[in-house]
């Protein structure tokens, strides 16, 4: 007698798992897939195709399950082909290292290279190093050089030495796209954050000290600590040029709006902002404004909202880079399972901050729900 063959179960349908297909969150991709039963088609978590109604949607283990269970693959994302090759995600972070270091050496290393060095294809590890990254080799090539020009504009370096050394082939090259990369020329930049161009001030709250630096553009920083002396010791680092200014009328008044935000921080922080960073980091940062108090979302769901849901870590890199603390919210940015993930300003003073918000938005009848009690006071 011919033995039938076992059938097999779907997934349960737990929220998790609902809101990854929703956001297309590429983390959750080689975790599970997900089918329709009206196409008979089965996808990746992160796939761009149309969502189907929640109803007509199953979730399995793997590809196998999903065609046993007689789907077939979707012709668009693929989801037979390899998602977590820890081979590939090696050789990206290696491209990333030797692109960072080309550039300090003012060399120019091309795609067929990388990809030479990496084993694989050229547009295999093109298409690779943009999921992972969010920029093409070239883009973040040349995010390198700027990085580099910067931190020697902002240390006071001459403007053509300081080209010359970001590892630029001529002056030219590196005004082509300075006004995307540093939002002005280098030389008004370098203006811009000598003595008198940066100032700032701290002032303390309950969350600890916090340090408010202008340029007269706007707030070049906001950095959160629980020190005083360690907050302007760390930023005269990075800033020799800076000038202390407790006394200065437009950072005092912003101050006191921080002051006013921590305690009770029903309404998003609004200060005018002059901030540098890649074209890249300011969209991440344009899309962590637009979160209102008292809500938080994933990585993987900011990277979907961007148009780049394989961006997870790139994305995850420019919160860590957020000049602005509070400002520019990322302490509202949480791990795919809900946890703290991480916070250049401590995990702790992030969840302290995203419990006020929550109570707060709660008692104005904001996202947070109904609070008994505002927290942190």
């Amino acid at each position: 007698m011919k033995a039938t063959a076992p059938r097999i179960e779907p997934l349960p349908a737990t929220p998790d798992r609902r809101a990854a297909v929703e956001h297309r969150d590429a983390a959750a991709d080689g975790r599970f897939v997900f089918a329709v039963r009206t196409t008979g088609i089965y996808c990746r978590p992160s796939c761009p195709s149309r969502r189907a109604r929640p109803e007509n949607v199953l979730f399995f283990a793997c590809c196998a399950d999903a065609e046993r269970a007689g789907f077939r693959a979707c012709r668009r994302c693929q989801p037979r082909r390899e998602t977590c090759d820890a081979a590939l995600v090696a050789a990206v972070a290696d491209a990333c290292r030797r692109l960072d270091a080309a550039a300090g050496e003012g060399r120019r290393l091309d795609l067929a290279e990388l990809a030479r060095v990496a084993g694989y294809g050229k547009a295999h590890f093109h298409r690779a190093f943009r999921q992972r990254t969010g920029l093409t080799p070239r883009g973040y090539a040349e995010a390198a050089r700027y990085r580099r020009l910067r931190d020697a504009l902002a240390a006071g370096a001459p403007v053509l030495g300081a080209i010359a050394d970001a590892g630029f082939s001529s002056p030219s090259r590196a005004y082509a796209a300075a006004a995307r990369q540093l939002g002005t020329t280098p030389a008004a930049f370098r203006d811009r954050v000598r003595a008198d161009g940066i100032r700032y001030a701290t002032r303390a709250t309950t969350l600890g000290w916090v340090l408010v630096a202008a340029t007269p553009g706007g707030v070049c920083a906001l950095v959160l600590g629980d020190s005083r002396r360690a907050l302007e010791d760390e930023f005269e680092a990075r800033q020799p040029q800076a000038r202390k200014a407790a006394r200065d009328p437009r950072i005092a008044a912003w101050l006191r709006r921080v002051v006013d935000f921590v305690a009770d921080p029903a309404t998003p922080l609004q200060l005018p902002l002059d901030v540098a960073g890649t074209a890249f980091q300011h969209r991440v940062w344009n899309a962590l404004l637009a979160l209102p108090p008292g809500t938080t979302t994933s990585y993987g769901a900011l990277a979907a909202t961007l148009g780049a849901p394989r961006a997870v870590r790139a994305v995850a890199g420019a919160c860590a880079a957020n000049p602005a603390a509070l400002v520019i919210p990322c302490h509202r940015v949480v791990a795919k399972d809900g946890g703290m993930a991480g916070y250049r300003w401590g995990v702790e003073r992030k969840a302290r901050l995203q419990e006020r918000e929550r109570a707060a938005t709660a008692g104005a009848g904001g996202p947070g729900g109904k609070a008994s009690q505002r927290a942190g006071r």
